[in-house]
């Protein structure tokens, strides 16, 4: 496996860690997540292991994407993606800024529940992407639907511009400033 790339402890969950994804030692794992029905603003419900084997073999493989996996006190517990907003994915939708960085990220499903796990995983992702100095912003694009992931973005710091209509979905477009991610949680970046 992978090293870990990054690492925070949160006082609640305990201590979660983000490594590259490999595509194919973590296919069945990111399968049993994105065909969850929890999942379905990741359009993978119907795919099989292969499926999602080569969708991340595609994206770790992509010189404007990468995939993580998230572990909670060593154990895989999540997912996230990382890309440049300005080439793949709102290339053309909207004004990118130099320092903009792309994310998506998804919580593994739980048989029992962690109070504050949401809020930790996305505070740690935000943390990561932010651990790069070149990072000035980070930028989603949830479905417009998804009012769950709106209310996480938002506590961590997302400011909402505007809604795009992508081929897929039509997308809530967020931006999120260090300045702002560090005024909302506390978390301290390079």
């Amino acid at each position: 496996m992978s090293d870990i790339l990054f690492r925070r402890t949160d006082e609640r969950v305990g201590e979660l860690a983000v490594r590259r994804l490999d595509p194919e030692a973590d296919a069945a794992t990111v399968h049993a997540w994105v065909t969850h029905p929890r999942a379905v603003f990741w359009m993978m419900l119907d795919a099989d292991v292969a499926d999602v084997e080569k969708e991340y073999r595609e994206i770790v493989g992509h010189p404007h994407r990468d995939a993580f996996l998230g572990l909670v006190n060593g154990s895989p517990a999540f997912l996230a993606e990382r890309y440049d907003p300005a080439r793949v994915e709102l290339a053309g939708l909207y004004e990118a800024e130099d320092g903009d960085v792309g994310m998506h990220f998804l919580c593994a499903p739980a048989a029992t529940p962690v109070h504050g796990f949401s809020t930790a995983v996305i505070t740690t992702v935000m943390a990561f992407l932010f651990a790069d100095p070149a990072t000035r912003r980070v930028v989603v694009e949830p479905d417009v639907r998804n009012t769950a992931v709106h209310a996480l973005n938002a506590a961590v710091g997302f400011e909402v511009a505007g809604t795009v209509a992508k081929p897929e979905k039509d997308a809530l477009l967020s931006v999120c400033t260090r300045e702002r991610f560090m005024a909302a949680t506390g978390e301290a970046t390079a």
